[in-house]
This record gives C-alpha cells, sequence and structure tokens, in this order.
C-alpha cells in the first residue's frame, strides 16, 4: 500500500540513494512548474500520502516555499561540510545529503553517498560523524563493481566500525549507523520499498517507481497527474513476488528495485553483489549485538539474528520452503 510521494523539486535535485543524476547535474531551468507542484500536492492529500520533497542545490524562488509550507512533509537537501548544519533542525532540512562526511555536524539525519574506495579510507571520519549526528545513512554508489577482494575489505572494515560502536553504547550513547545498527532493531524486512509503499513524482508531472527510474529514461513512467497511476505488473514490487528476498533475514537490505533491474533485469531479482553485501552488514549486526549484550541487557524484546553458512540467499535455495 502506498505510504509515501517523493517530489522533486529540479531535474537537478539531489541523489539520496545509490542512482547518479545526469551528467552536469540536469538541464538548467528544469524546476518543477508551480501548477504541478500543487497538483502533486493535492494527489498527496487525496491519496492521504506522506510527502518527502527532495530539493536541488540552490535557493528556490520565495513562491514554492509558500506552497510547500502548505502541507506537512520531509525534506531532503544536498549539503557540503562545513555546512551552518548545527541548530538548523528541520528548518533547514529533515535529511541532509553529502558527498563528503568530513567534519559533519547535524541535528537530522545524514545521507552519505560514497564509491567504496572512499568508504574504505573514511573509518575515523565514519566515527567522528556519529558522535555528531543522530544517524548516519551510508549509500553506496558502485555496488555492481564490488569484487570478492572488495567483499573481504568490507567485511574488515564493518568489523572494526562495529568495535568503535560497541564502545560507544558501553559509554551510554546511541550511535545509528544503517550498515550496523538497523539489523539490530528490526524483525522484518524494512526495505526501500519503491513501487510498492512509495513512488516519485517528477518535474514533468509524471510518475516513476523512483527517481532513478526517471533520470535512466523519461518514458519509462508509470502514470501522470492527469490520468493516475498505471504501474504494470505492480505486485512485482512487492515483498511475497520477490523469489529471493521474501525467504530472507537481512531485514536492512535496501532491496533497490532500480539496481534489481539494472543487473539482473528483473525488478523483484537482486543481483549477487547487493546479497553478498546485505549479509555481511547482516552478520557483522550480529556480532555486534552479541558484544553489547556482555554489557548489560539490550533490545530484550528483540530476538537472536541467528547465524548462517551462505552470504548469497540464493546459494541456500534447497532449504526454501
Amino acid at each position: 500500500m502506498l505510504q509515501y510521494l517523493i517530489i522533486l523539486l529540479d531535474e537537478a535535485s539531489t541523489s539520496f540513494c545509490s542512482y547518479p543524476l545526469p551528467l552536469g547535474g540536469g538541464r538548467e531551468g528544469a524546476l518543477i512548474p508551480l501548477d504541478t507542484l500543487r497538483q502533486g500536492i493535492r494527489f498527496g492529500m487525496m491519496e492521504n500520502l506522506m510527502i518527502q520533497f527532495v530539493y536541488p542545490n540552490y535557493d528556490l524562488p520565495e513562491e514554492y516555499a509558500e506552497v510547500i509550507e502548505s502541507i506537512d512533509h520531509s525534506k531532503i537537501k544536498p549539503a557540503s561540510p562545513p555546512a551552518p548544519l548545527r541548530g538548523e533542525g528541520s528548518k533547514g532540512a529533515d535529511v541532509w545529503v553529502m558527498e563528503s562526511i568530513k567534519g559533519v555536524k547535524a541535528d537530522v539525519p545524514v545521507v552519505w553517498r560514497t564509491d567504496k574506495h572512499s568508504l574504505f579510507d573514511s573509518e575515523a571520519d565514519i566515527i567522528k560523524a556519529l558522535e555528531n549526528v543522530p544517524r548516519l545513512n551510508v549509500v553506496l554508489t558502485d555496488i555492481e563493481t564490488f569484487t570478492d577482494k572488495d567483499f573481504a575489505s568490507y567485511k574488515e572494515v564493518l568489523a572494526r566500525l562495529s568495535q568503535k560502536v560497541e564502545q560507544m553504547y558501553v559509554e551510554g550513547k546511541s550511535p545509528q549507523l544503517n550498515l550496523l545498527t538497523d539489523r539490530m532493531m528490526l524483525s522484518k524486512m524494512n526495505n526501500c520499498g519503491a513501487g510498492d509503499t512509495n513512488i516519485t513524482l517528477a518535474p514533468n508531472g509524471k510518475f516513476y517507481v523512483c527517481p532513478a527510474f526517471y533520470h535512466e529514461d523519461e518514458a519509462d513512467s508509470i502514470g501522470d497527474l492527469e490520468h493516475g497511476l498505471d504501474i504494470k505488473n505492480k505486485q512485482l514490487y512487492k515483498l511475497g513476488h520477490a523469489p529471493i528476498c521474501r525467504h530472507c533475514d537481512a531485514f536492512q537490505c535496501k532491496r533497490c528495485v532500480w539496481l534489481n533491474r539494472k543487473m539482473t533485469l528483473e525488478v523483484n531479482t537482486p543481483s549477487h553483489e547487493q546479497c553478498v553485501l546485505a549479509h555481511l552488514e547482516r552478520n557483522a549486526s550480529r556480532e555486534l549485538l552479541q558484544n553489547i549484550r556482555k554489557h548489560g541487557t539490550f533490545l530484550p524484546e528483540q530476538e537472536e539474528i541467528k547465524e548462517i553458512d551462505y552470504l548469497d540467499p540464493f546459494d541456500n535455495k534447497d532449504t526454501w520452503q
């Protein structure tokens, strides 16, 4: 069931996930028309959807702010440290998207888009960020390039970060790092939900499964404001029709349908790379949870994360029921 409507305020609205923006950031002057924005907000109200506005890297005209503030919403904005993030709270953004987290301080969650090499070299910056932001979401932008060597490096980085996060919990802090702490809190899938629980409205007035589908092919729409939604084979975006994912307990996995289609040609089938990364995170979360519980009661209502002997659930398909 739909719950969220993502509205891109400009063709160059920031990417908050794995997908890249068009070369050069998008066409100049591709701001969503005011009338289209109003219609999008009305659609969200009629469907009882929570609206998330995604901003470009420039100040919008004053009249846009008035329309945006006419409804409850969340703001996703780009930022580049050292930006004045601390103290702005939701007046500036509800989520900041960054290409670097060096020296970042913020009162709201931060999304850090990074490639694998920058991630491997940034352990110290990640730990500092966890001290200075309420939540850090790390988004890898080059998942399709991961090799066995990269998987090994990722596992080592997660293990070292886990030790630091454990220490922070012992000190009475509550760091949130999606790669490690999300799985500890979950008892069911908490995926992206593109095409199922959320859809995207682009500046051209058309709906898309997510911003990535819009940027990849503008013709790949799933309806428009005039005629409504038209999602072909919409069951394929649901967990129950994902033959691998529905058997999986890497509940923190984004299960990115855009990456699925890009790498396997099927929106409901993840790639080997996505699965291995998600299970490395899952296993690191399992170890972190066990280690934190050595210091006292922690998440007693949560079940243990069981030990597994595979990293790609497809390798375990003979046990599926």
